[in-house]
């Protein structure tokens, strides 16, 4: 079983149930944190001191109370520590149960398993637990299946989730290129950007990129 696992959840009353779980599997050395840059500073320092974490369980969704941070959901931390600890076993552990979501994280991020945060979630979450330590099958809820089903999946890739987010925040679709360029984004060519938006625009049926925000937030894509 794991030795050592980091809990990045911001509801006393959840972790209170996680911890209950982790005991009842064994679980050594677990961890609590309630914010996502927290998560990745201690699964960096944990690291550095060769002592590292073995599995990440993760919320999507966290409060704000105001306090500053850089990384404000479960999936922009899971994006940041992919790109420097790709070897670190992640489950995500939440209430979102929009395909497109979970799609992405299951495609894009590698994510090892996605439990569903529901009347057995718990149950669920332990046999994710093991499945994941013994296994490399990937591990979902019964009921959210479907969301990475072969035939129902629909080929969302991060690139388009930046563009999709950039559109959201107010950027102009002539102003991409040198965002994506600034971001090492690639492909960054005004063309290719042109070709990617047109695709996600006639695959949503969207009429214009403000609607295309809204129909991808619908759909909890970003």
């Amino acid at each position: 079983m794991f030795e050592k696992i980091l809990v990045v959840e911001d509801f006393d009353v959840i972790n209170s149930g996680i911890k209950i779980a982790l005991e009842e599997i064994n679980v050594k050395e677990v961890d609590y944190v309630s914010y996502c840059d927290e998560a990745f500073l201690k699964i960096k320092k944990a690291h550095l001191i060769n002592k590292p974490y073995q599995l990440l369980i993760s919320d999507l969704s966290f409060e704000n109370d105001g306090t500053p941070q850089k990384l404000k959901s479960g999936d922009e931390l899971i994006e940041k520590i992919r790109k420097e600890f790709s070897d670190l076993k992640i489950i995500v552990f939440s209430v979102e149960d929009k395909p497109f979501r979970i799609q992405n994280l299951y495609k894009n991020f590698n994510i090892q398993g996605y439990i569903w945060k529901n009347r057995n979630g718990l149950k669920e979450l332990k046999k994710a637990i093991h499945k994941t330590f013994t296994s490399n099958e990937f591990c979902i809820s019964p009921g959210l299946k479907s969301a990475v089903h072969p035939k129902e999946t629909i080929e969302i890739t991060s690139y388009d989730i930046h563009i999709i987010e950039q559109l959201s925040k107010g950027v102009l679709q002539d102003n991409l290129p040198k965002i994506f360029e600034e971001k090492q984004i690639k492909p960054s060519g005004k063309s290719s950007i042109e070709k990617r938006l047109k695709f996600l625009k006639e695959h949503f049926n969207a009429n214009n990129p403000t609607h295309l925000v809204a129909i991808a937030k619908d759909f909890g894509l970003i």
